[in-house]
């Protein structure tokens, strides 16, 4: 984040910053952060999970389609966008 402003002078992509405390302005995370409690409580020290616990709750997140990606996993759409950048 500390380089946000050499990469949109670089992309021509605006980064936008949330402001504190305000979770309304952070839609996506907060429903990441909602489906990751289904995995692990908050307050869950994530060092004390194994590599292979880890990779599995990232499987089943990335394996579950979103509404805001048309009904695609996130790694369908990010197949799908790389594949357009070929």
């Amino acid at each position: 984040m500390s380089n946000h402003v050499r990469f949109t002078t670089s992309t021509g992509i605006p980064i936008y910053f949330c402001d504190p405390h305000a979770p309304w302005q952070r839609g996506s995370n907060e429903n990441t952060n909602r489906l990751l409690r289904q995995y692990s409580p908050k307050g869950t020290d994530l060092s004390k999970q194994s590599a292979a616990d880890l990779r599995r709750i990232q499987r089943s997140l990335n394996g579950r389609p979103r509404k805001t990606l048309g009904y695609l996993t996130p790694l369908e759409k990010y197949t799908e966008l790389v594949a357009s950048t070929g």
